[in-house]
């Protein structure tokens, strides 16, 4: 078999594309102690991760850098997370990372890392599985430690904004060994016993060992499977647990948690007394129209009514009579040129300038001699009357 000959780059490259290809090295957490630290002034971190059987290259970007908590520094032992890639340049595989704690709560870290990821892909962190937290509860249900800080805070915020409500506390224990059971208990009492509008589950601050049992997978599905709107109070603002993420509602502090449950009866009292306000002037400027309208109605007394519809009445048979008179001229002198034209189309007319007309006895009009005879009877109409004539000879 032939050797192959390739170049530096073109083994550099294929050394890329085969580390590139192994999907177990795109994301992979890496423990060691950091050597040879390099602050770059552009913002990357350059380390060597080291243990007593080897080293590893490291860098991390400016942007992932951004997000530490801590400052690094040589001899400091750390989890780091990223991907392993090759750097063709120099044709080593180096770790590029994205996150990095202290080994310390490094294992912490990343189950907690991992149990987020699990449950944001099943959707437990979704918009749409939140539920709403009522306005105005009758009964809050507060699962925490019954001694401390928190359950006083919860209590005395709960009793100032809203003394109305009625406040259950399920004494939970919320640190160590049973913490995880003893909280799911409490989410299950009040779903299946005793019903309240709204569950406060939280605790006051602590490191994150004390605050695990809210990083629990079984106590963020009770939380997911309650039909009870919970807001968790876990910890101090800069404080984030799965609890938070999977609950309704989230609150940076046990106080902060009373606030948003409850309203404040101060405002609902100044709402009440502006809306009372409202109304007030809304039936007080009501009545004004209206007694303005009665006044102005009782300035119009009924025999001032009447005389104004006899005014009108009046008016109104005035303007019939005129229009009556108009009508009346028009067709009388309609009438005249039609008389007019009948009389110089009548007979009577013609008569009158001296003709006559010769009828039968039956009014038949004799238009020819040849209808006559000697000892005929005949009437002659003229223009003022009529005679009984004779013929005597033709």
């Amino acid at each position: 078999m032939e050797p192959i000959m390739a170049t530096v780059s073109q083994l550099n490259a294929y050394m890329k594309r085969v580390v590139d290809g192994q999907t177990a090295l795109n994301d992979i957490w890496i423990k060691g102690e950091i050597s040879n630290f390099k602050d770059h002034y552009s913002g990357h971190l350059y380390i060597t991760l080291k243990d007593d059987g080897g080293v590893l290259k490291a860098v991390m970007f400016k942007a992932a850098a951004s997000t530490l908590t801590f400052k690094p520094e040589d001899g400091m032992k750390v989890i780091a997370r990223g991907r392993i890639g090759v750097y063709e340049q120099s044709g080593t595989y180096q770790l590029y990372i994205s996150e990095m704690t202290p080994d310390g709560l490094g294992e912490l870290y990343v189950a907690y890392e991992q149990l987020k990821k699990k449950l944001g892909e099943e959707g437990l962190f979704d918009d749409d599985k939140k539920k709403p937290i009522p306005k105005y509860p009758e009964k809050v249900g507060v699962i925490t430690a019954s001694t401390g800080a928190a359950v006083r805070d919860i209590i005395n915020v709960i009793t100032r904004r809203y003394p109305y409500c009625e406040i259950i506390i399920y004494p939970a224990q919320v640190q160590g060994a049973g913490a995880k059971e003893s909280i799911v208990a409490g989410i299950e009492y009040f779903n299946e016993k005793e019903p309240c509008d709204t569950l406060i589950v939280g605790r006051g601050g602590g490191s994150i060992e004390d605050l695990w049992a809210f990083n629990e997978e079984i106590v963020a599905r009770a939380i997911a499977d309650s039909k009870i709107p919970i807001i968790s109070a876990v910890g101090h603002e800069t404080d984030f647990t799965i609890a938070d993420f999977v609950a309704d509602l989230r609150a940076p502090t046990p106080s902060a948690a009373a606030e948003i449950a409850v309203p404040s009866q101060l405002e609902l009292l100044s709402k009440i007394s502006t809306m009372s306000g409202r109304m007030q002037s809304s039936v007080i400027n009501g009545l004004k129209n209206k007694r303005l309208l009665i006044e102005k109605l009782s300035m119009r007394s009924p025999k001032n009514r009447i005389d104004d519809l006899r005014q009108k009445n009046d008016n109104l048979i005035k303007q019939a009579e005129k229009s009556f008179l108009l009508t009346f001229e028009g067709k009388k002198k309609e009438l005249a040129k039609i008389c007019a034209k009948l009389d110089a189309l009548s007979p009577l007319g013609v008569m009158a300038r001296g003709y006559a007309i010769a009828q039968e006895e039956d009014g038949t009009v004799i238009r020819t001699i040849s209808k006559m005879s000697p000892g005929k009877e005949f009437s002659l109409r003229l223009a003022d009357g009529e005679c009984q004539c004779e013929v005597k000879e033709i």
